[in-house]
Order: C-alpha cells, then structure tokens, then sequence
C-alpha cells in the first residue's frame, strides 16, 4: 500500500501534468492559424515548416510530432478552416441537401481560402504526399459524409437502390472543380444548382423504362426539360 508520501507526490505530479495539455492544443491551433497566414503570403512551394514553427512559436520537433510532412500539415489547416461549414444538412430532400452543401463549398472557392484549394490541387500533380494527404484528410471526411446523404435520399425512395454513390459525387463536384480551376465560365450559384438538378434528377431515372421516365418528367425552374430524352 502505497504511503501518504507517495500519494502526495503522485497527486502533485498529475496535477503538473495536467495543464500540458490545453497547452499543447493551444500551440496545435497556433500552428494551425500559423499556416493559414503564411499561405495567404506564399505559395505552397516556398512554406516552410521552420516559418510556421517561428510564427507559431513552437519548435519544429513539435510541429512534425503532430504532422508527417508539410502537405498533412497544410491540408489539416485549409480543413480545420472549413470543417464547420461543410457538414451536410439533414432537411428531408436529397437536393436541398446536397445543393446547400455544394454551395457551402463555393462560398469557401470563393473566399481567400479558394487560394489554398488551387494551391493543394495544383502541387499535388508533382507531390504525391500533398495529393494523398488532400485526399486523405479533406476529401474522405466529405466524402463519408455525402454517402450517407445520398443513402438518405434512396432510403425516401428519390433515388435507386443499386445507384453508384462515387459516380454521382464525381460528377457533382467534378463538375465544381472543372470550372474553379479552368475558369472557363462562371462558378456561381445558380451553375450549382442547375449541375444538382441534372445529375440527381438524371440519377432518379436510372433502371426506369425510357416511357416512364418521359411521362414524369416535370417543369425545372418553371421551364420544362424540352429535349432532355432526344438523341
């Protein structure tokens, strides 16, 4: 049985130990915000982690105990950043969920974080690290959470039971990307929900003989689909 002295001095050393971790939060977060600002002043190519080390006043052994490499390290920021406004709604309809959603997402393209997106995407194409950490740490999240809407709306019975879930989010935000990297026409809302209405209401009809789906055809924005179903 441990002594009264003994006892004591184990309280007094957890009680030392336990303020260390708020404190390595608050240097996590530091390195975190630390990122965000120096990206907004460089590029990808020329961060470094001794620079977000300095500015966020850990060390470096610290920074590369919490992330392999500088493209983790990146893509965590760009996501903390974001997390909160990308979560899918819930609002009963597989559209309204999925457009808000998509929308979210091109308030952030278009906000000075857009910059780190085009960043990430443009480096990864000679990064490995950078590309898979981008797909890893951003892409997957979302991703798991888009199944699960798209489950929803098949579970109400708006899409098919045997739909290819990776097609229809490569195609919606395939879509996206297209126009934010190749700014060959403009990414605005109205393209978002326009590209939301086609390919979901496009996915509705998939196993449905070609009659039916011509006769329940309904008006998209107080226009009919006139010419939807011509070869």
């Amino acid at each position: 049985m441990a002594s009264s002295e003994q006892k004591q001095a184990g309280e007094q050393a957890g009680s030392k130990r336990r303020p260390g971790r708020p404190r390595c939060e608050h240097s996590r977060q530091a390195t975190l915000r630390s990122t965000l600002k120096l990206l907004q002043k460089t590029g990808f190519a020329d961060l470094t982690i001794e620079a977000i080390a300095a500015d966020a006043g850990v060390g470096k052994a610290t920074v590369y105990r919490w992330w392999p490499n500088k493209g983790a390290l990146v893509v965590d920021a760009f996501a903390s950043s974001a997390e909160s406004q990308l979560h899918f709604p819930d609002c009963g309809s597989v559209y309204g969920d999925m457009s808000l959603q998509m929308n979210q997402f091109l308030r952030i393209l278009h906000s000075r974080r857009g910059r780190i997106v085009s960043a990430v995407i443009a480096g990864g194409q000679s990064d490995a690290e950078l590309i898979e950490a981008f797909r890893k740490r951003f892409l997957r999240p979302r991703r798991q959470e888009a199944y699960q809407t798209l489950r929803r709306g098949i579970e109400r019975g708006e899409l098919p039971q045997d739909l290819d879930l990776d097609l229809v989010l490569d195609i919606l935000y395939g879509a996206i990307y297209m126009r934010f990297l190749i700014r060959h026409a403009d990414l605005s809302e109205r393209y978002i929900n326009q590209v939301c209405r086609l390919v979901l209401d496009g996915a509705s009809t998939i196993g449905r003989p070609l009659s039916k789906v011509k006769s329940q055809l309904r008006p998209t924005n107080g226009r009919k689909m006139q010419g939807a179903l011509r070869n």
